[in-house]
């Protein structure tokens, strides 16, 4: 009893307080209706974020899962359901690729509850994303990109998605861990995740997951079976950097411009810096140079690889193309004129998938020189042909080719060089290099021209 007195004299001095304060804010002039009061951070974020998330539906076939072994009696249809990003006015949209995989009409309701059919252009299954497009007029609006290098745990987020069919279903918590990997099934496991407590349904996967600002932070994408509150979402700069590449106006337009960049992100922001250029490529041709930052390209802001290269889809073969540079300080408008992707890059991409099992891409020399000054450069592992030389030797994804014989692999060029010398002799032993983390490792390939 002692202490009853004093809290209900507290309760009516917080009553009194708040009454004072609103008829304060009444004699001024100043709205004091509860949209006002409501109108927080996180309904700030959501309806900021809202128009460019978009939800997907379609069916799909399965095995029933009844047999021995895992394998079903026969196929069932089941539904299925995810969320999508808007990433390009022009209806390039992201998501999972589990999301769209085997669906036969991918079908995508916007925020304002049009329902449009779109259709699978990219692809990357070991890191489970992909890219759709829907018909657009070029209006789409596009979300507010954060980055994921700076995340803290215990920061407020929010989910969105179409959870268990749920359209824009909107959650909360905090970030709970950063860095998790996580083993889905027998042949997906996630690096690098983001742990949170908001809750993440199935249908949420390809949502963004968002920071206190309204900015996309990642990707929602798994949710942890049998365990209470725990979600996770992939790096949006892991997500993004991915992205590029499956919307390159190589892959998507079949054009070649010869700038290998990188994103660089620093406090005051992200800019995309040129760390090489390819030799007699269409780059070289207007002597851009490593250190460059390219800032626009035909009007359209760069600040991400993924800018630069969804700026480049749709400009043809010979199309020049007016970009933005900053070099030491001072502003540059450069005309790069895309070519046709027709060069030996093409063959040498074909040739070393069928010869060796690879597929491979360039990798900027300050990314190599971050875990090894001695290396100039190499290629990246995008992935590994089953039952070929290269799996054979161990080689997996993500490894960085160096080397080969006695020869460096920095570019395409450098092993298109290597694969057409005569003095190969076919079926010999070829050493190779690869960098897998800070460590260099060997091995002999068998290359065989049938």
């Amino acid at each position: 009893m002692p202490h009853s007195i004093p809290r209900r004299v507290t309760h009516a001095k917080r009553v009194f307080a708040f009454v004072a304060a609103c008829l304060t804010l009444a004699a001024s002039g100043q709205s004091t209706s509860a949209s006002d009061l409501r109108f927080t951070a996180i309904v700030k974020a959501v309806q900021a974020a809202r128009p460019a998330v978009v939800n997907i539906h379609g069916h799909k076939t399965v095995a029933s899962g009844n047999g021995e072994h895992g394998f079903g009696d026969g196929l069932r249809r089941v539904n299925g359901m995810g969320t999508g990003v808007i990433l390009d006015e022009r209806g390039y949209i992201i998501t999972n690729y589990h999301v769209v995989d085997g669906v036969r009409q991918i079908q995508v309701t916007m925020s304002s509850g049009r329902t449009v059919i779109a259709r699978l252009v990219a692809r990357d299954p070991a890191t489970d994303l992909a890219i759709i497009k829907i018909t657009s007029n070029g209006d789409l609006p596009l979300i507010n990109i954060g980055t994921s290098k700076d995340l803290m745990p215990g920061e407020p987020v929010v989910a969105m998605g179409n959870a268990y069919g749920y359209e824009h279903t909107v959650t909360r918590g905090i970030i709970s861990a950063l860095n998790r990997t996580v083993q889905v099934t027998d042949s997906q496991q996630y690096h690098s995740l983001i742990q949170t407590d908001a809750s993440i349904n199935p249908g949420n996967s390809g949502g963004p997951l968002l920071n206190i600002d309204g900015e996309m932070i990642g990707i929602n994408v798994a949710v942890r079976v049998g365990a209470q509150g725990i979600g996770f979402a992939l790096p949006v700069d892991q997500v993004l950097e991915i992205a590029a590449r499956l919307m390159s106006a190589r892959r998507l337009s079949n054009t070649w411009h010869g700038v290998v960049g990188e994103t660089v992100i620093s406090k005051t922001g992200s800019k995309f810096v040129v760390q090489q250029v390819e030799q007699e490529s269409p780059a070289a041709a207007i002597a851009l140079e490593a250190g460059d930052v390219i800032t626009a390209v035909e009007g359209i802001k760069v600040e991400r690889e993924l800018d630069f290269e969804r700026a480049l889809l749709g400009h043809e073969a010979n199309d020049p193309v007016k970009i933005h540079v900053w070099r030491n300080g001072d502003p540059l408008q450069l005309d790069l004129v895309v070519s046709a992707a027709t060069s030996n890059r093409p063959a040498t991409a074909s040739k070393t998938w069928r010869l060796l099992g690879l597929q491979l891409e360039p990798v900027a020399n300050t990314v190599i020189r971050q875990v090894s000054t001695r290396y100039r450069g190499g290629l990246r592992v995008v992935s590994v042909r089953s039952g070929s030389p290269a799996a054979a030797k161990g080689i997996r994804r993500g490894d960085v080719l160096v080397g080969m014989h006695v020869w460096e692999t920095v570019s395409l060029d450098n092993l298109a060089y290597i694969l057409n010398r005569n003095d190969l002799v076919d079926g010999q032993p070829v050493k190779f290099y690869v960098l897998r983390g800070n460590e260099t490792l060997y091995g002999h390939l068998t290359i065989k021209s049938s």
